[in-house]
């Protein structure tokens, strides 16, 4: 027998105050991307599978809870992500829209399996897509965004880690010309950071990707004269995107992660705050196919909140009015209007502890409790 309560394993029920926590901070995420322009969309929880792995170009079908619906007999999957959703937005209901479109969304999303780092299979996901676009200028604005979105949800000590997750098959068909049937295992050194296995394998070559990660502008000056300055060009968008952030974001530079950037282009961008294990969101450039085989540029970021409100980085004073028995509503009315919380008692002997309110209306004016 189930006992009562039980949830599967990487569920979880939000109790007060995290569940509002969670809550706020999806509510300032998106409110900062509506002060920007991104307009909010709301895709359903589960879809059709094929148009949960095929919207994106180079997605693949992972992380999917899928389930036959009884009414069409096609095979359905929860969503692991929002970002797919939005593309398919965009290309279908959305695609007579002169471009860039900007969406944002906010929503829970489901994983099949959790890991050591992220026990969670459902989370909350946050985010903004800018469609049509993936120039410097829209991975600017896209960082931007997301970076003022975190410091309005109360977050700080905020590190920007950016990669270029195409780089390694674009090296190795350029540059540092490489068999294509070698590349998968060249990257998985590279991710591994193995300085000794590219030696063994031969792909000397791509050393200095190893040897660049870290600080950014140390990264950025190790890197200017590798493969004969063909990546400039790159590294010269990074520092006009980085720009903008201002000395109170920490940056680093890893060119050749690709762990959790499936699916991204040219660009691509973790983000990590003091006091959290693990990134708590990722953006870049990825590409959205069409109905008709059109690939169509796009950009954004994603934000997972849970971790914020597991860490304690997005505390809110909670104001709380206890209001006794009896007393005039107008009065009740107008501490609400001052941003208070007015809990009503309802019974001559309740009380503000009961009702975990910090202050007690009395004579028309709240006093601690």
């Amino acid at each position: 027998m189930i006992p009562p309560g039980l949830l599967p394993e990487g569920f979880r029920d939000r109790l007060p105050p995290e569940a509002e926590a969670i809550a706020r901070l999806v509510r300032r995420v998106l409110d900062t991307a509506a002060a920007h322009g991104y307009e909010r969309v709301s895709p359903p929880l589960a879809e059709f599978e094929a148009g949960l792995v095929g919207r994106l170009k180079s997605t693949r079908a992972q992380d999917l809870l899928r389930f036959v619906d009884p009414v069409s007999q096609r095979t359905m999957a929860v969503r692991p992500d929002i970002t797919a959703q939005v593309g398919r937005i965009a290309a279908t209901r959305m695609a007579h829209h002169p471009r860039p479109v900007r969406l944002a969304y906010g929503g829970s999303v489901l994983k099949l399996k959790a890991t050591q780092l992220r026990p969670e299979r459902e989370m909350m996901q946050v985010g903004a897509e800018l469609i049509g676009l993936d120039s410097v200028a829209a991975a600017r604005e896209i960082v931007s965004v997301a970076i003022e979105a975190l410091g309005a949800a109360g977050v700080s000590g905020i590190t920007v880690d950016f990669t270029l997750p195409n780089l390694v098959e674009t090296l190795a068909q350029g540059p540092l010309a490489a068999d294509p049937v070698r590349v998968p295992a060249i990257r998985a050194l590279l991710d591994a950071k193995d300085a000794g296995g590219l030696s063994a394998a031969g792909a000397e070559a791509f050393l200095p990707l190893v040897e660049a990660a870290g600080p950014f502008e140390a990264a950025i000056r190790r890197l200017r004269g590798f493969a004969g300055g063909a990546i400039a060009s790159r590294l010269d968008a990074l520092e006009a995107i980085a720009a903008p952030l201002g000395a109170g974001v920490a940056l680093t530079l890893d060119p050749t992660e690709r762990h959790g950037f499936e699916y991204q282009s040219w660009f691509g961008f973790s983000l990590f705050a003091e006091g959290v294990s693990g990134e708590i969101g990722r953006g870049g450039s990825y590409t959205i196919v069409h109905e008709d085989g059109r690939e169509e540029p796009a950009i954004g970021f994603s934000i997972y909140c849970d971790p914020l409100v597991d860490a304690g980085l997005t505390p809110h004073q909670r104001k709380r009015l206890f209001v006794p028995m009896d007393t005039d509503p107008a009065i009740a009315a107008k501490m609400r209007a001052e941003g208070w919380v007015t809990v009503a008692a309802l019974t001559a002997d309740d009380t503000p502890a009961a009702q975990i309110c910090s202050h007690i209306l009395k004579d028309g004016a709240p006093v601690p409790a």
